[in-house]
């Protein structure tokens, strides 16, 4: 397996669960890339979701109540998944304007009482009943779970190429040592492309974000076009995010981080105040379509689990039950020919 993400990590659990032996190849430290910096919120409602998307969306959404539990009992790691909901605020052009049509009939309870903090408790707003977890704390757990289940990691090293005996996957090289296995998963992210022979059109796709201390400030994500907000349980509040076409550059901006900032204040005030904890960026794996890239390659067990772009978080146990099901010769409950890594893949 290589990368330690939630996508590999995920996989590597599920595998162990029917009896083969896994080795996870991570780059850097396990968990520390897009899966460590995203925002954890589980959009299986979003308008952005593609339509061929959207069945594993839902079905992996529905899994997470017992993918989190799992995690934290063989982990011991509390996992803050929030069932709150999100208070999605569309932009103007978008309200229907249809006369006796009100988005206050779309929401459990009037605004002002939803979310009293609102600077305009009166704009129009939709609640979707959505879910949302701190991908921090799971990682954390997926780690400890994975190695209580006998996955071993090997961290600090690069994967360099895939190798091949027969025409088949036989292994990997990296930048130290070899490892032989007939089994190979690509689950490395952003930079699942940079591994010969086989090419796969993954792009990183820089996101910034920050967070701040206001505890009992917000209890709904918020969503808007231009920021999102996500309270998490121990009163910090995300704020977020870009969509940067930066290359491999994880700086944050002070610039972008303020312009955030601004807009999270300009939408609930109470912020203006909080105390900025930290900022950071991601590198989200994208594809030309926008869609991942799931499924066997060309070459015989070679496999590709990778270019979740901003949905890598929510797609992990549907991820992880259809590659393993996959990789062991098992029968599919999705058709995963959308996701095909026939479409990108040149030798």
């Amino acid at each position: 397996m290589i990368g330690a993400g939630i996508i590999g990590l995920s996989l590597a659990i599920e595998l162990r669960k029917h009896g083969p032996g896994v080795l996870v190849v991570e780059r850097g430290e396990p968990g520390r890339e897009a899966s460590h910096a995203a925002a954890g919120m589980l959009a299986d409602c979003t308008v952005e979701t593609p339509a061929i998307l959207q069945p594993l969306a839902t079905a992996s959404a529905g899994m997470y109540p017992e993918f989190v539990h799992e995690l934290q009992d063989e982990s011991g790691i509390h996992i803050d998944l929030r069932d709150e909901g999100t208070i999605a605020i569309p932009p103007p052009q978008h309200v229907d304007n249809r006369p006796g049509f009100s988005t206050a009939s779309l929401l459990p309870a009037p605004l002002s009482e939803m979310e009293p903090a609102l600077s305009d408790p009166n704009q129009p707003a939709i609640y979707l009943k959505e879910r949302s977890v701190d991908p921090r704390a799971l990682l954390a757990a997926a780690v400890k779970a994975a190695k209580h289940r006998g996955v071993d990691i090997s961290s600090g090293s690069s994967v360099t190429n895939v190798l091949i005996t027969d025409g088949r996957a036989a292994g990997v090289a990296t930048d130290k040592t070899s490892y032989a296995s007939p089994v190979v998963v690509n689950c490395a992210g952003a930079w699942a492309g940079q591994l010969p022979p086989l090419r796969f059109p993954t792009r990183p796709v820089k996101g910034q974000m920050l967070a701040v201390a206001a505890k009992g400030v917000l209890r709904h994500v918020i969503r808007l076009p231009e920021v999102y907000l996500v309270p998490r349980s121990d009163g910090r509040i995300l704020i977020g995010s870009t969509l940067e076409d930066a290359g491999y550059d994880k700086r944050p901006v002070p610039a972008t981080i303020q312009r955030m900032h601004k807009d999270a204040v300009d939408l609930i005030p109470a912020l203006h105040n909080a105390r900025v904890l930290e900022d950071w960026a991601g590198l989200r794996p994208g594809t030309p379509d926008d869609l991942p890239i799931l499924g066997s390659t060309s070459m015989p067990g070679y496999f590709a689990a990778t270019g979740h772009y901003r949905d890598g978080i929510l797609l992990a146990p549907i991820t992880a039950h259809l590659m393993a099901t996959l990789i062991l010769g098992g029968k599919l409950d999705y058709d995963l020919a959308p996701f095909s890594p026939g479409r990108f893949a040149k030798a």
